[in-house]
């Protein structure tokens, strides 16, 4: 399924196959990911060079607030150095992302393995008084928007088991009373982020305590509290996390529990349905927030987070076959490209980034040429936002614009890295008609490493039943399966059958200023 969604992907933005050759469409993809990965790279670097001289750690900005935080410093600029370290093989970087891990883990912890504030200048916490819920938001945060798409990456790593960590210990202090019992927060940012994070911890480990726990949360806003009788619902950051947290629960129960799937779609339905009646533009596009009560547009500026929205309508509409539902999500794409001018969040980079990720999960499931190239268009606008030190507008959401950046490369080589991925690099790719990967590396200076190709994350990773919609994932898009033969053409080289297995990791040289050319066909 996956391979056909990435060659109608490729048709789609180059045309068709037979008007524009698959060879040069990869060449092309691939001057934009060598812009890619510079801008990750100077990011990462620009940002290191203003750590804490005594523990390594970043601050949460770098022109006021010189302190480490989880909601902010974790969860929005690190990861994405440890991404940009795993995905471009540099050595240096995947120490030091690495010892990070371990000094926050070692120095923050607050409360069991609740992370604090770190101020650098009295190298302790930052304030005197333990605030249970500024903790619980913290690790919510760091975990949902940190280490959940570090773990979508790498799988099981020591990120995962901080993710893990951090969420178990939540629900050790959860003290609001419900009918279903004691949940950890009255908010529903928090909540949101902890129905995705643990759906996804659910998969990997299929723990019924943790199950358990995540069922709470959805009934209490499925059965119990009517999201739709509020008198105010945020479809922007800090808000829209429920909605996605909940369709994630929603498809557990779909699946291990039909009684409470059909408990749950009344009000699952009646969320979707009335966003879309209040809170979307003539064009699909999303209000920041509205009364869902009256259907009064409280704040009329267009969410950055429309595509975090719709994940859940896609999913829905997969779990409930409601059209409906995918006709938004169509419906959005195909007008996205009418606002390429528009300033995202008055303009920043991180509104940009978040507007831009929404767009590449969608397209990936639902292929449209105009967001394609309105992505193309809009990574323009984003990467020339970056200074010459590497530094995009310094503060902690700068760690966003390398996000979606990496997100970008990965739709332009198909999925496929490099390791090391140097910044003399051009890597791009595509997708004939039959589902066949074209791959071409060009080079400046001689290299020798290793083509790694992408494999089914969802699957091999998390456990989970199939690739469905969700925030904080890194697309798949050509995918290597462990046990499928697959041919491979070497430009020069006699064609060879290869097992999946042996194909993901294939080792190559290249001399200076050469092209490396390679066709890669399943075998079925």
């Amino acid at each position: 399924m996956r391979t056909i969604v990435g060659w109608m992907l490729a048709v789609l933005v180059c045309g068709t196959v037979s008007a524009q050759d698959p060879w040069e469409v990869a060449i092309k993809n691939g001057a934009q990911t060598q812009e890619g990965i510079r801008f990750c790279d100077h990011f990462t670097w620009g940002w290191l060079s203003h750590v804490d001289p005594i523990t390594g750690l970043i601050p949460r900005n770098l022109n006021r607030d010189w302190w480490w935080n989880a909601k902010d410093s974790a969860a929005d600029n690190y990861p994405f150095m440890v991404l940009t370290a795993r995905m471009t093989g540099n050595h240096h970087l995947r120490e030091v992302t690495r010892r990070m891990l371990e000094t926050e883990r070692a120095k923050t912890n607050r409360v069991d393995v609740l992370p604090d504030d770190y101020d650098f200048a009295k190298q302790g916490f930052r304030t005197e008084e333990i605030d249970m819920d500024s903790l619980i938001f913290g690790a919510s945060e760091y975990s949902k928007d940190g280490l959940m798409p570090i773990s979508e990456w790498i799988g099981p790593s020591p990120w995962f088991d901080r993710m893990e960590e951090m969420i178990n210990s939540i629900w050790n202090h959860a003290k609001v009373e419900t009918p279903f019992g004691n949940i950890p927060s009255d908010s529903v940012e928090v909540n949101g982020e902890l129905l995705q994070t643990m759906s996804r911890l659910y998969w990997k480990n299929r723990d019924e305590r943790m199950k358990s726990r995540l069922f709470r949360l959805a009934d209490y806003y499925l059965l119990e509290k009517d999201l739709m009788e509020e008198d105010s619902i945020r479809l922007d950051d800090h808000g829209c996390e429920v909605i996605g947290g909940l369709s994630e629960a929603y498809y557990i129960a779909s699946i291990e529990d039909p009684k409470r799937h059909a408990e749950y779609k009344p009000k699952m339905h009646r969320i979707l349905d009335r966003v879309l009646e209040v809170g979307a533009n003539v064009d699909g596009l999303l209000y920041n927030r509205v009364n869902p009560k009256t259907g009064e547009i409280q704040d009329d500026d267009l969410t950055d987070n429309w595509g975090y929205n719709y994940n859940a309508f896609l999913l829905v509409s997969q779990i409930d076959e409601e059209p409906r539902y995918r006709e938004a999500v169509e419906k959005v794409l195909s007008n996205i490209h009418k606002y390429l001018d528009f300033q995202w969040e008055r303009g920043s980079a991180d509104g940009y980034a978040d507007s831009i990720e929404g767009g590449i999960n969608l397209s990936n499931r639902i292929p449209t040429e105009s967001a394609l190239q309105w992505i193309d268009d809009s990574m323009k606008i984003l990467l020339a936002k970056q200074q010459p030190d590497g530094i995009i507008e310094g503060w902690h959401g700068d760690g966003n614009g390398a996000r979606t950046t990496l997100m970008w490369v990965l739709l332009k080589t198909q999925g496929v890295t490099v390791s090391p991925w140097t910044e003399d690099l051009q890597v791009g790719a595509t997708l004939d008609d039959q589902g066949a990967l074209y791959l071409v590396l060009k080079n400046n200076w001689k290299w020798r490493g290793e083509i790694q190709f992408d494999r089914p994350r969802h699957r091999e990773f998390f456990n989970m039943p199939s690739d469905y919609p969700r925030l904080n994932e890194f697309p798949e898009w050509f995918v290597v399966e462990e046990k499928v033969q697959y041919r491979v053409e070497i430009e020069g080289e006699e064609p060879k059958m290869l097992i999946g297995e042996s194909l993901r990791h294939l080792k190559r040289e290249m001399e200076p200023e050469s092209e490396l050319r390679i066709k890669i066909s399943r075998v079925d």
